[in-house]
């Protein structure tokens, strides 16, 4: 995968979890959450394209390592919100989702390993 893909997955990943957050109940509780969410999954994003003009080889590490962390994040509050969300029809975009964060944690983690020459 090219980083011209890799951006767009990334991407993707923040624009379907916004429409995702759409969906919840209007809730003080979601609501929270939900903006967690927002702001971890756009940042995935925000920070692989940063990465992308990463300066030097540190540079691209360090802001990988963060799109690592809020790629995870992102799986976390994901996870939250299947497991304390009742609507049936969320499930397999929740499962979706989560699956595609954790695909982009996969890449990222190893890209991270390759630049580190492990």
């Amino acid at each position: 995968m090219d980083k011209f893909q890799m951006q767009r997955k990334t991407k993707q990943l923040a624009i379907d979890v916004w429409r995702l957050c759409q969906r919840l109940p209007q809730t003080r509780e979601f609501n929270s959450i939900a903006g967690q969410l927002i702001r971890s999954s756009t940042s995935v994003a925000a920070n692989y394209r940063a990465a992308c003009r990463a300066k030097s080889r540190a540079d691209f590490i360090n802001k990988l390592k963060i799109v690592e962390e809020e790629a995870d994040e992102s799986q976390f509050f994901l996870e939250f919100i299947f497991e304390v969300q009742s609507e049936v029809t969320l499930v397999p975009e929740l499962k979706r989702l989560e699956q595609e964060a954790d695909e982009i944690l996969s890449i990222v983690v190893a890209s991270i390993k390759t630049s580190r020459g492990y």
